[in-house]
């Protein structure tokens, strides 16, 4: 079997240099070369952007899974196979101090989409031969791909959404009450997220408490769909009562704006330029995020947008074995 080889190019950003957390702004891309690449190929290859889930980031799915393959022997065997042409594959590290990214523009967190877009985007084309782009992603990152696509057809040519984030009030609102009690532990008679997050970074096992990370999701999620300069909240707005729990639906509206299933409307000329839509989630997904896919693919359908959709036997997480068939359909569309 030919093999690839992964190459690291660290990268200075001018987007994130001030981003409000003081996250580093020179990072890690990890490049998947394809074997037998060539610059001068007249052909060029298709790269593909790899957006992670929350909580991770893209060199994570380099490390070693004794239940599943890596990114990197994955690449390897569907090239070998020929169920996929040569393809770039390129992670990127948008991981925040809120646990992650939804890769779109904040003032909370900073300018991932611009990020992405522009600076990822035109270092690998200066840096590879690039004739077509593709975006995909899980959870958080099939989000991100979804909507980067969706906003940038003129970069995208296709997506690839693996059981990302949508229908929020199935898979966000759930979470809620759990993140408010979290809160309220730091903040007395009601809650306070900023001191819950200054004492969650000071612990030294953040895994020990399940319930730190449903909250660390919502403060995250917050800081990316109703960011606030002016919140004493970290600089965000929360969509319920930090003391009643109430739902704030003026919030709330700005978080449902950001829905996929909400947004295809506004977007369905670009997405009726996209060469491949790629959706799928497990059935028993913990999020009920088979329920945001399923009606975004129903939109689709009555918009007439054509588009891939699969449900698969599974929950959220360990989907990997899903790239084996959204790799080559996005091989197949844009290398032709």
């Amino acid at each position: 079997m030919q093999q690839g080889h992964i190459a690291t190019h660290r990268f200075e950003s001018k987007v994130l240099k001030s981003n409000p957390l003081s996250d580093p702004y020179v990072r890690d891309i990890i490049v998947y070369v394809p074997p037998g690449y060539s610059r001068t190929d007249s052909k060029g290859y298709t790269a593909v952007i790899y957006l992670a889930p929350f909580g991770s980031f893209g060199k994570a799915v380099l490390n070693l899974d004794p239940f599943s393959e890596t990114i990197e022997a994955r690449m390897n065997r569907l090239i070998s196979e020929k169920k996929c042409s040569p393809m770039i594959l390129v992670l990127v590290n948008c991981f925040t101090k809120f646990g992650g990214s939804q890769y779109i523009n904040s003032t909370a967190t900073g300018m991932y989409e611009d990020y992405i877009t522009d600076e990822i985007v035109g270092f690998i084309d200066e840096e590879y031969n690039v004739s077509n782009r593709a975006v995909m992603g899980h959870s958080s990152g099939g989000y991100g791909a979804f909507v980067l696509g969706m906003r940038h057809p003129d970069i995208f040519q296709a997506i690839a959404d693996h059981s990302g984030d949508s229908a929020f009030e199935y898979c966000y609102l759930p979470d809620f009450p759990k993140a408010l009690e979290v809160y309220t532990r730091s903040g007395g008679d009601h809650g306070d997220p900023k001191k819950w997050f200054e004492d969650f970074w000071q612990k030294p096992n953040k895994y020990q408490d399940r319930d730190d990370m449903t909250a660390l999701n919502i403060l995250g999620m917050a800081a990316h769909y109703s960011p606030n300069p002016q919140s004493p909240y970290l600089g965000c707005d929360f969509p319920f009562d930090l003391k009643t729990g109430e739902i704030n639906q003026d919030v709330w509206n700005r978080w449902t704006s950001s829905d996929p299933t909400r947004m295809v409307a506004k977007y369905q000329d670009n997405l009726k330029k996209i060469k491949l839509i790629y959706i799928d989630c497990g059935t028993k997904d913990e999020f009920n995020i088979h329920l945001g896919c399923r009606i975004l693919h129903s939109k689709l359908q009555k918009m007439g947008i054509r588009h891939f959709y699969e449900e698969f036997p599974g929950g959220h997480s360990k989907i990997s074995h899903r790239y084996d068939v959204s790799l080559p359909m996005i091989s197949s569309e844009l290398d032709r």
